[in-house]
This record gives structure tokens, C-alpha cells and sequence, in this order.
């Protein structure tokens, strides 16, 4: 497929904009990116489709998210209005996933899925909790992201909130689901071994994931410090911060994923730093949540990789591009911290380095080599789109709303807005019913 005549942002090393450019891609990989003639006089058989000058640009890609979390959308919490986080899990999210069946796993990811690919996010890091419901629960969303089509990394959350049996339950499909994959390589598909949280596992529990883990070439999927409650338990229970706690019991290291890290300290950002931990931010959540904000730019300039993801908001990442440059600018008090360059390399560069570690070739660049997962927009700037200011033309301009077509590995999932792979009214629909029974179960716990 030669996709031509658009102007084409690579994200690559050198920030290249390339106007009247063009893409070449066999199979799921891009061989060429250029100018359109050029590769319109090189490739003259292929079959082209015309961006009629539009952006062409990489796929938007979500570090962190939770598909289940689709059926909480506008569900009223039994009893009174949560104080604070904790009473948030509680009251909300420890009651929404004990009611899941795999169904509604499977239909709350599609419906997911579908909000992606209508806002060009082509790659997912999803982090699932099913607790009646673990065997088979990542078969389930691995069903719905392979008939999406889009390139989706899966882990199941172990927590001993449910019981030792829970526990045992969801390492045992963490290691099902991992091996599946690497008896069944699937480019689209990735895995890693999830965790809930330091205050809901125990040291046993992470002993047992880090001796069933050995082997695997796998790391973690985690979340660390996103109430100070996580830190206050750590310390009580262990005599240890969390990151501390994770670092002694070999949860940290290159392939381990740690979602919102807000309470660390500077010793903890070391760690992350020393073991190659990656992080992700999710600042719609924590804004909703009350949790605080991370020191983003700290971690940053410590050298650790942090990225961009929306802990099961609207998958539209533009969305949280936005909100994450002005949410710093606030909390601080100052124009020039969280400048438009360095976020847009967090949500592109950086994430791109997060998916390395459930996807074997690049993705989040428009480069030779890399999976052909590629976004149009119709996006029409009125003032100079250059190579020095398209940062600041995607934070103030570009949205998901402007998303035309979607690619993911060379396959079209939508085009012209219309999308091809999933029955959207039929997804919908079956998923309001089963969200109605969701509710009931969830209103039905004491």
C-alpha cells in the first residue's frame, strides 16, 4: 500500500515533516517513507490511497489503561460519596470488577477498542481484574482486540484482596496467558505479568510471581505510589517504601511497567532510573481521582522512560496530551515547565519504548522497520506546520476527532470514519445489556 499526497510527520530521531509526502508498506511493516513523487515513480504498481492532504502520522499509543473500566461510565456509587481514593476502590472499582463475567471482560474491551480505532490509538497496555471470573479473562480480551485489529499488551492483576485462592489464580494466568503467546507468537498481541498494588500483595504473593516469572523473558505491570495510602502501607507493613520494597523483591527492571509513581521520593526515582523501570502518567485520572501529580519532569531528567497513558479514560490520547501540558503548567505555578517538545516526546518516543516491551518491531514512528500502524487526519493549519512547531500544533490543534482512517499493522480498521472491523451499533447495544447486569450485581454488594 502506497499512502500518498499528505503531509507526513515521522516522529522520528530528526523530527522530520515531510509536506507532499508519502508512505510505502508491505504486510504489517513500512519499507519507505518520502516524498510522493519519489515514491510514486519507485512503486508505480502499488495500490495507493490518496491522503488528499492530510496528516499522515504514527498510531497514538495508551501505556496504561483498563478496558473493564468501560462499564463504570455513569454508574452511580451505592451509599455516600467517596472521601478519598481508597474509598474509590472500595466503594467503585473492587466492587465493579468482582461483578465481571468474561462477557462483559470482552464487551467492556470492545467497546474500548472501538473508542481507539475512531481515535487513531492504534496500540493498548492493558492492565485487567476479573476476580469471580480469572481463568480464561485475558483469552477474553485477547478475542476482542484480534477482532479489533488493534496491537493490544494484556496482563492480569494478582492481589491478595480476594484470597489466597484469587492470588493463585491470577498468577496462574498470567503464566497461561504468557506462554500462549510464546507458543503463539502474535505481533498484535503482548503480555507481562500484573501485579495490583504494594499495599494489596503480599510479600509471599510477590514471591511467588517473581519464582513463577523466572524463565519467562517477562516483567511486571504495576501501579506504585498513586495515593500516599500505598506509601503509609508500605512503610507500616515493611519498614520500606514502596519502590524500595518492589526493588528488594526483584519486581523493578527493564521490562517492568509502573503506572503513576506520584508519592516517590528522589531515592525512588534512582531506582527506577537503576533498573530501567518504565513508568506511565495518566493525568485525566489522577485529576479525577485527587491523588496529586506526578513529578514528571523530575523523572525525566533523572533518565527515567516515562510515558503517556489514560488508566481507562476515553482512548482519545490527544485528550491526554492536552491535559497533561496544562495540568503541570497549574500544579506549578509556571508557564515553562512540561514544554510541548518534551511531552510530545513522552506520548511518542517514550511510549514507543514501552510497547519494545511487548511488541517485536517499533511502533509510534513512521520509519522503515516499523509496524505500518498509521494514523490521517484532516487537520488544516492555518498558521506554518513545521518541524520545530508540529508539537505545539498537536497540543493546541490536532485531535482524535480529526482522525479519518486507522491502520494497525498494515490492516485498515477505519477509513473515511467509517469503521470496518467491529459492528459498532452491535457492540453497543449487547453491551448495555450486559452493563445493566454489571450495576445490579455492583449495587447488590454489601
Amino acid at each position: 500500500m502506497l499512502i500518498t499526497n499528505g503531509t507526513v510527520i515521522t516522529f522520528n530521531e530528526t523530527n522530520q515533516l515531510i509536506p507532499y509526502g508519502a508512505i510505502y508498506y508491505e504486510g504489517d511493516t513500512i519499507v519507505e517513507v518520502g516524498r510522493a513523487a519519489d515514491l510514486e515513480r519507485k512503486y508505480p504498481a502499488a495500490e495507493k490511497l490518496d491522503a488528499n492532504g492530510k496528516i499522515i502520522m504514527p498510531g497514538m499509543i495508551c501505556a496504561h489503561t483498563h478496558f473493564y473500566g468501560a462499564f463504570a461510565r455513569g454508574m452511580a456509587i451505592p451509599g455516600e460519596q467517596p472521601e478519598n481514593f481508597m474509598q474509590i476502590l472500595e466503594r467503585l472499582w473492587w466492587k465493579v470488577d468482582r461483578a465481571l463475567t468474561l462477557e462483559d471482560s470482552k464487551y467492556s474491551a470492545l467497546t474500548a477498542l472501538v473508542d481507539a480505532i475512531r481515535h487513531g490509538t492504534t496500540t493498548l497496555i492493558d492492565h485487567h481484574a476479573s476476580p469471580t471470573h480469572i481463568d480464561g479473562s485475558l483469552d477474553a480480551l485477547a478475542e476482542a482486540a484480534t477482532e479489533s485489529g488493534l496491537r493490544v499488551g494484556l496482563c492480569y492483576e494478582v492481589t491478595d484482596r480476594n484470597g489466597p485462592a484469587g492470588a493463585t489464580a491470577g498468577i496462574a494466568e498470567n503464566l497461561r496467558f504468557i506462554k500462549r503467546l510464546q507458543a503463539n507468537p502474535n505481533p498484535k498481541l503482548g503480555a507481562s505479568f500484573g501485579l495490583h498494588a504494594s499495599f494489596t500483595v503480599s510479600s509471599a504473593t510477590l514471591e511467588a510471581c517473581v519464582d513463577t516469572s523466572r524463565g519467562l523473558d517477562t516483567g511486571f505491570h504495576i501501579h506504585v505510589a498513586e495515593d500516599k495510602a500505598d506509601q503509609t502501607d508500605s512503610l507500616k507493613k515493611h519498614n520500606l517504601r514502596v519502590a524500595e520494597r518492589l526493588e528488594k523483591q526483584e519486581i523493578l527492571g527493564p521490562k517492568t511497567l509502573v503506572a503513576h509513581a506520584i508519592h516517590v521520593d528522589a531515592y525512588e526515582m534512582d531506582a527506577f532510573r537503576a533498573t530501567k523501570t518504565k513508568i506511565s502518567h495518566q493525568p485525566r485520572s489522577n485529576m479525577n481521582n485527587a491523588v496529586g501529580v506526578a513529578e514528571v519532569e523530575k523523572l525525566l531528567d533523572k533518565g527515567v522512560t516515562v510515558g503517556l497513558g489514560n488508566d481507562g479514560f476515553t482512548n482519545n490520547m490527544f485528550t491526554e496530551i492536552h491535559t497533561a501540558y496544562l495540568l503541570h503548567r497549574i500544579s506549578k505555578g509556571d508557564p515553562r515547565v512540561m514544554p510541548g517538545d518534551r511531552l510530545i516526546d513522552m506520548a511518542f518516543k517514550n511510549n514507543a519504548v514501552i510497547a519494545g516491551i511487548f511488541f517485536p518491531k517499533p511502533v509510534g514512528v513512521l520509519a522503515p522497520g516499523a509496524f505500518a500502524d498509521i494514523i490521517l487526519l484532516d487537520y488544516v493549519p492555518y498558521t506554518p506546520l513545521t518541524d520545530a512547531n508540529y508539537p505545539w500544533q498537536l497540543i493546541f490543534g490536532m485531535d482524535g476527532s480529526h482522525v479519518t482512517h486507522t491502520i494497525a499493522g498494515g490492516q485498515m480498521l477505519m477509513q473515511d470514519r467509517q469503521v470496518l472491523t467491529l459492528d459498532e451499533v452491535a457492540i453497543a447495544e449487547k453491551a448495555r445489556q450486559l452493563s445493566t447486569d454489571v450495576w445490579k450485581r455492583v449495587w447488590e454488594m454489601e
